[in-house]
């Protein structure tokens, strides 16, 4: 080639032309070592200068000596490229090291990467390249990686931090990674060079994100070396450090620690080779403490890649937990065991058939139940007090005995209007009863002293008699615990109406199961709820039907009927005693499903010879959520105001009081506007000549004709009852309407 009238080819070499055409290559990536480590230590001097407006040219004349102009321009164009930004090798060259190493672009893609950083992700080149890095490392660390991504991009500066990687099988790998800026030779492209750091000179260091992590969250941190059977205290929870009063401890001497039970869990623990083991409890016994209940779990780590694998523990002391789990054993027991005297008290008063047998059953149960130390008994004969104790109230009975009923004190005005009175000291009873008659002897007691009186007869309701309880210490009654004693002696005070009229045993039984179907709430805002009974033959025998209805803490209602085997006495008590018991729970566990585990736990610890099935609803008034669960009863009906229904089997087990641990399940549906769920018992859709599903279809179909009629709750009750009654029914008949307006 001729230019200018001379043959370039034969043009003499210039020592330039190869450090020209290597800067042209690379700009400051130096494919020669000559040039690239000349060209660097100008830099170094460069940068070592006083002043950087210092002459470059001094210090190129310094290094190489008197050269060409034209070489000493091309080194100085070097030189302050490598003073103004970080330059590395070609790729292939960086990714040439034996440490794990990759090329990412600014948004985190890989762009290439060596073997070693394949094997620590765990993947193999090909399912790398082109994913990001974050993608591919553990969820923990992605804080992280994003964070040293983003310093190395956008501040074009050398970043280190320490991440954990997948690893190539069960253990991870923890690296201190460096990510330094970089362009690509080829295209000039900025990238990011991420690459492992030797860290064998402070392996330590790289456990420090462990501990700090641990220690934020309140957990401890060791350390187990499978060759030297040494366990290491690394750090975290101070609380926790006092376990391990030497920072290094043989596996033997941790072992022995270990409660005997657990030794052989503690040694799986650490010998697991599992990535991650399941937490697992252990009782450590220590020095200064006793025992501690701790959970652990390990890991298996590799510190550094192609570093000694470890064995982490992670540890938190559960000891505090451990106590709140057994006082919540303790007091779950308490609850039942009081679930359990409520049903035996409220069976014995409905069984009792004579004045004696009532007092007896309140005098011998009723302080036990409230937690009282004594328990009185008041009727009104002939406008007095006619009263009798258990012995254990603090004054004697003849101070109260033969009081006249408007005496100016709080156990004559309780049975005069039919209000408790729930006192919790002395003080309090002083400042509303200042001349109070009733006990001529409390101003004697401890200040502690508390009372609790109430009726045995409703609000209004002609005057019959109360109750009270008195504790030795002050007593705050809940309002759970005001609303069972006033049910408890509402029961009562129905089983003593009816011995004083001295009625039969069948009539008396009757009685007190129509006591026991309540008075429905009213005034309902969006619903309407009715029901209607009726013995199976107008009350000379005796049904275990029965429903409830009543309004939840929460201000959603709950509804049951149910339908307790036979037709007897028993059948009566024990229908009794499953509904005041399904109360008594529902204020604790309002969900339909577990009121239903809890009562047939309940009866099947009691040994009865009854069963009982049961409908449970929870209804939220505001948008019609119904929550329900059966326990083999009969299904629910579902009618519409455009006259369709359907049937509707709720899920949920067994009868009550058979099967013991059967559980219960429950589902959420909608009752939407104008229309109504009907509960009824078997008696309603059953008969000599009426199968169970023709009866379903029949009550359905009447109650859907009902709704689209525009007949309210009380009225489409009526038809439905009116029809099971002209079929002959043999059974008891129950029917629960709910109506969303």
């Amino acid at each position: 080639m001729v230019a200018g009238g001379q043959d370039v080819g034969s043009r003499p070499a210039s020592p330039c032309d190869g450090l020209r055409d290597r800067v042209r290559l690379g700009r400051g990536t130096w494919l020669n070592s000559r040039s690239r480590s000349s060209s660097q230590a100008a830099a170094y001097r460069f940068q070592r200068l006083p002043c950087r407006r210092h002459s470059t040219q001094a210090v190129i004349r310094t290094l190489y000596g008197d050269i060409p102009a034209k070489c000493a321009n091309i080194i100085e164009e070097a030189v302050l490229l490598c003073v103004r930004e970080p330059q590395m090798d070609a790729s292939d060259e960086l990714l040439r090291r034996a440490a794990p190493s990759a090329l990412l672009t600014l948004d985190g893609a890989i762009r290439s990467l060596n073997a070693a950083m394949a094997r620590t992700l765990g993947r193999s080149a090909g399912q790398c390249v082109g994913r990001g890095l974050v993608d591919l490392m553990p969820v923990s660390q992605l804080t992280a990686v994003e964070s040293l991504l983003a310093h190395a991009a956008t501040t074009k500066t050398i970043v280190m931090r320490v991440l954990e990687f997948p690893g190539p099988g069960a253990a991870s790998v923890v690296c201190l990674v460096e990510a330094r800026p970089v362009k690509d030779p080829a295209g000039g492209e900025p990238l990011v060079w991420v690459h492992s750091l030797d860290a064998g000179n402070d392996r330590s260091g790289l456990l420090i994100p462990f501990r700090l992590a641990a220690e934020a969250a309140n957990l401890g941190l060791c350390m187990y070396s499978p060759q030297e059977h040494e366990l290491e205290w690394l750090g975290g929870a101070p609380a926790l450090a006092a376990l391990f009063p030497e920072a290094s401890m043989s596996l033997s001497e941790v072992v022995r620690r270990a409660h005997p039970d657990d030794r052989g869990a503690l040694r799986r623990l650490v010998t697991s080779t599992a990535a991650r083991s399941p937490w697992i409890r252990l009782r450590f016994l220590t020095e200064r403490d006793g025992c501690h209940h701790l959970v652990c779990q390990a890991r298996r780590i590799i510190l550094g890649s192609g570093g000694p694998e470890r064995v982490f523990g992670v540890i938190r002391d559960d000891t505090k937990g451990e106590a709140r789990r057994r006082r919540a054993l303790v007091a779950l027991s308490a609850e039942r065991q009081r679930a359990d005297e409520i049903a035996a008290f409220s069976s014995a008063v409905m069984t009792a058939v004579t004045e004696q047998e009532v007092r007896q059953v309140v005098l011998t149960r009723l302080a036990a139940t409230f937690g009282g130390t004594g328990a009185a008994l008041a009727f009104i004969t002939k406008g007095r007090l006619r009263v009798s104790s258990d012995a254990g109230i603090p004054i004697p009975v003849a101070a109260l005995h033969g009081l006249p009923l408007d005496a100016p004190s709080a156990l004559p005005y309780v049975i005069r209007t039919g209000e408790p009175q729930f006192i919790p000291n002395q003080e309090d009873y002083i400042r509303r009863w200042p001349h109070g008659a009733m006990l001529p002897y409390f101003d004697q007691l401890d200040s502690g002293y508390a009372i609790s009186i109430t009726s045995l007869s409703p609000i209004c309701d002609q005057p019959f008699g109360a109750w009270l309880v008195t504790y030795d210490s002050e007593h705050h009654s809940s309002p759970d615990e005001r609303a069972l004693m006033g049910t408890l002696a509402d029961l009562a005070g129905q089983a003593l109406k009816r011995v004083r009229l001295q009625e039969a045993r069948v009539e008396l039984a009757t009685a007190l199961q129509q006591t026991m179907l309540p008075t429905l709430p009213e005034h309902l805002p969006g619903l309407e709820v009715a029901a209607r009974y009726r013995p199976s033959r107008d009350g000379l025998d005796i049904g275990g039907d029965w429903y409830d209805a009543f309004v939840m803490p929460d201000g959603a209602i709950a509804l049951e009927i149910g339908d307790t085997q036979g037709h007897d006495v028993d059948a009566a008590a024990a229908m009794g005693q499953v509904r005041a018991s399904m109360r008594a729970i529902a204020a604790h566990e309002p969900d339909p499903a577990t009121v239903l585990t809890r009562t047939n736990e309940l009866l099947v610890t009691m040994a009865t010879t009854r069963f009982a099935s049961c409908t449970m609803l929870h209804i939220d008034p505001d948008d019609g959520q119904v929550t329900g669960a059966s326990a083999g009863h009969v299904p629910l009906l579902y009618a519409r105001d455009d006259g369709s229904h359907s049937i509707r089997e709720l899920p949920g087990g067994p009868v009550l009081g058979v099967l013991p641990d059967a559980d219960y399940s429950e589902e959420t549906f909608t009752l939407d506007k104008d229309a109504a769920l009907v509960m009824v018992t078997d008696g309603v859709v059953e008969g000599p000549t009426l199968t169970l599903d023709a009866g379903l279809e029949r009550t359905g179909t009447l109650a859907a004709q009902a709704v689209h009629d525009g007949l309210n709750a009380e009225e489409t009750a009526d038809r439905i009852l009116d029809a099971a009654v002209a079929v002959n029914h043999l059974d008891d008949v129950a029917v629960l309407i709910i109506r969303r307006t």
